[in-house]
């Protein structure tokens, strides 16, 4: 890794200090990086002001962080093949910059649009069409396959999303997924802001509605060093908590929606009454169920004071001891155990291999947690949570999620605990970005690592604003989940990720 700079999680540095290598010395350096247990944060291109095309990797290693770039022509050797952690990564930059990752062994488009610079599409789309999707899927051939679609249209609320079974019976051989059918051009809109820097965290926010505080965080904390913005201990703390009760809130609505699918009814209407208690406390700290309109640069955007948060410890007080009861009556009862065990099972070796993230690679057995690994915000003042179930199957991702509302409600009781200057919060009403910088930031959202990265040029104006959901990575991880299962109980892994749509389509 002696080509690759070392930096810290949300550290501006000087876009001179990255190196900028010849392209055969940056593949090697990168494939290298992830051969050694490496896994991909960021993998993009973007237009410098010379209008030259240069690609940009964030590695995380270990404990440690690694960023390099290089230019980029129209045509390059994959990475994919030599790894597969990057096949999402270059369908992106081929799909933005129409530039074509040779020997990709599954190039399609990613969200259906056309590229950035108007160059010929490499995927044979016709844009004057608007047909999302409209490519040619993996067949399996026999005379006993056959063939199940769903979606993009569904019933009920669910976002569009395609699904191609291929299956033997009621054995799925393959699931293929397409999405991007509401690409919404986010990272446009967060790179046209220019100078209106208080539009930018009203965006980040709504990049996904139930990750709202963790793209938020994402975002201020990479302004806050863009900017040379300092944050007090007491906002750390609030905005520790939200992220906290954002996990909490859709981990057990999700334990709630898993009870559902193997129709066991009485945690399923318990876990969605805890849910809107858990948003109304978000309500409490925030105005806002979901936490929009708190976390912004600098800080928060109002103080919580000793009667918000005395509202919030009391409800965990009260409602902890029915989480924990409700939990052990989910997972004691023998009929969910028959349908959560070795059902949608994603092997450690295949979670690796992928870059699964989250819950659903700890699940998988891999041990990575942002909190942990690049602690931010206020996680350094609390316990890290462990997971005892990792063998890669629904159980085990029930399970993760279980644990996680464990260790969520026991830190937001410890930081509510402690004594913080509530009424000294407050966040800046003018700043401006440092000229030619690079900033990435990671946290650990509830699905996973979110990452946002920010390239600024002479001005301090934005040049690229990359956002990485914890679903990019994850999506892939679905589909294997699929394999050799029984094509019922696609519902009950698709509930166990429970991926994010528009957090993926941008």
């Amino acid at each position: 890794m002696d080509n690759l700079l070392p930096i810290q999680n949300g550290q501006a540095v000087s876009r001179a200090d990255i190196p900028d290598l010849d392209f055969t010395v940056f593949q090697e350096s990168v494939l290298d990086a992830t051969r050694h247990s490496g896994f991909v944060v960021q993998f993009f291109a973007y237009e410098d002001e010379q209008s030259t095309l240069k690609l940009i990797a964030v590695i995380r290693s270990g404990l440690k962080i690694y960023v390099a770039g290089c230019s980029l022509a129209d045509e390059y050797p994959s990475f994919t093949p030599e790894c597969e952690k990057f096949h999402m990564f270059e369908r992106e930059i081929a799909e933005q910059f129409g530039v074509r990752p040779k020997r990709h062994p599954w190039l399609k488009m990613v969200r259906y649009h056309a590229n950035y610079r108007g160059k010929e599409d490499v995927f044979g789309n016709d844009y004057s069409q608007d047909i999302p999707g409209n490519y040619p899927y993996f067949i399996v051939e026999g005379d006993a396959i056959h063939e199940v679609a769903v979606g993009p249209v569904h019933a009920g609320i669910i976002e569009p999303g395609h699904f191609r079974f291929q299956c033997a019976g009621e054995k799925v051989f393959s699931l293929e997924i397409q999405l991007g059918y509401q690409h919404r051009g986010a990272e446009k809109l967060l790179e046209q802001a220019g100078q209106s820097l208080h539009r930018l965290p009203v965006i980040a926010e709504s990049i996904a509605g139930d990750t709202a505080i963790g793209h938020s965080l994402c975002h201020s904390q990479a302004i806050e060093a863009l900017a040379g913005l300092e944050v007090n201990e007491g906002a750390k703390i609030v905005r520790t908590n939200a992220l906290e009760l954002e996990r909490i809130a859709n981990h057990i609505g999700d334990l709630g929606a898993l009870s559902g699918d193997v129709a066991f009814n009485p945690p399923f209407n318990y876990f969605g009454r805890i849910r809107g208690e858990f948003l109304n406390l978000m309500l409490t700290m925030a105005g806002n169920r979901f936490g929009k309109g708190l976390v912004r640069p600098g800080g928060i955007a109002f103080p919580v004071l000793e009667e918000q948060r005395k509202i919030i410890s009391d409800k965990i007080a009260d409602e902890t001891p029915g989480i924990v009861n409700v939990c052990d009556l989910l997972f004691s009862a023998h009929t969910v155990l028959s349908r959560f065990e070795h059902t949608g099972t994603v092997s450690r070796a295949n979670a690796e291999k992928l870059g699964l993230v989250g819950y659903a690679g700890r699940a998988s057995g891999l041990p990575y947690d942002a909190r942990i690994t690049y602690p931010t915000e206020a996680y350094d003042l609390v316990e890290a949570n462990k997971n005892e179930r990792t063998v890669g199957d629904v159980h085990s991702r029930a399970t993760v999620r279980r644990e996680e509302i464990t260790h969520s409600l026991s830190s937001i009781s410890e930081l509510l605990a402690k004594e913080i200057d509530a009424e000294s919060i407050p966040v800046p009403a003018v700043y401006a970005l440092a000229p030619d910088s690079f900033v990435v930031t990671i946290n650990e959202a509830w699905r996973g690592e979110v990452s946002h990265c920010l390239l600024t040029d002479k001005d301090g104006s934005i040049l690229r604003y990359k956002v990485k959901d914890p679903s990019f990575h994850n999506w892939i991880g679905l589909a294997m989940s699929l394999r050799n299962q029984g094509i019922s109980d696609f519902p009950l892994c698709n509930k166990s990720f429970n991926l994010s749509y528009c957090g993926f389509d941008l």
